[in-house]
């Protein structure tokens, strides 16, 4: 199954590519990335998910390849089952070590509103975790499940309360603030008013507040105010 699966890969390698991505991801060594680009890597999982054999390649607590290991969250990103799928992923994340494969997690399941209370209590936990990369994925799965209709004030607290040093902790902090902003402008903005976070998180969520075009002019330029 393995060597299918790495078969496959470099069929579809694009060396230019992989160059390009390498720098993207420069904390993973060149030797370890094929050059697949996201669109083939989805199109593999999907066929890969309904494969008889499949759970032989999903058992595995590493890959050679970053690309295997990126094929191998699109194809969880497929399960059906919540319990299952939160089970799989919670055994995936240990093998995350970069900010692109974290953010490609967005299994499906989790979209379906009979989850939400299940959803919210794995996200606490992941958020708990002593692992950057688990509580990337836990504050983007709060951003990308409850600042609509769900969202509570509350959870902006769970996020702002996220003080480590990473860097793409920090990063997804601002990212999570700036989307705030946008959708929940009412309920985010004493966060930056206040300047509950430190200085480098404050001023990148009002940097990318302002670059996005669901912030109005208005907003933006009162946002420019509160820089630090």
């Amino acid at each position: 199954m393995i060597q299918e699966i790495q078969q496959r890969l470099f069929a579809l390698q694009d060396l230019g590519y992989k160059d390009f991505h390498s720098k993207l991801v420069p904390n993973i060594e060149a030797n370890r990335i094929i050059g697949v680009r996201t669109p083939e890597l989805r199109k593999l999982a999907k066929e890969f998910a309904k494969h008889e054999h499949i759970a032989d390649f999903l058992s595995q607590q590493h890959h050679d390849y970053y690309e295997e290991i990126n094929l191998h969250g699109f194809i969880l990103c497929e399960q059906k089952d919540y319990d299952q799928c939160v089970k799989a992923i919670d055994a995936f994340l240990p093998m995350v070590d970069n900010w692109a494969t974290c953010d490609l997690l967005s299994p499906k399941v989790f979209k379906q509103k009979k989850h939400r209370e299940k959803l919210l209590v794995d996200i606490k936990r992941w958020l708990s975790s002593t692992e950057p990369y688990t509580i990337r994925f836990g504050i983007e799965m709060l951003m990308s499940h409850f600042l609509d209709e769900d969202f509570k004030p509350e959870y902006l607290g769970w996020v702002a309360n996220e003080k480590g040093e990473h860097y793409y902790i920090k990063m997804m902090v601002a990212w999570f603030f700036a989307t705030a902003l946008a959708k929940q402008w009412d309920a985010t903005l004493p966060y930056i008013e206040k300047k509950v976070m430190d200085k480098w998180v404050h001023n990148k969520s009002i940097q990318k507040a302002i670059e996005s075009f669901r912030v109005n002019d208005e907003q933006k330029a009162y946002l420019r105010t509160l820089k630090q």
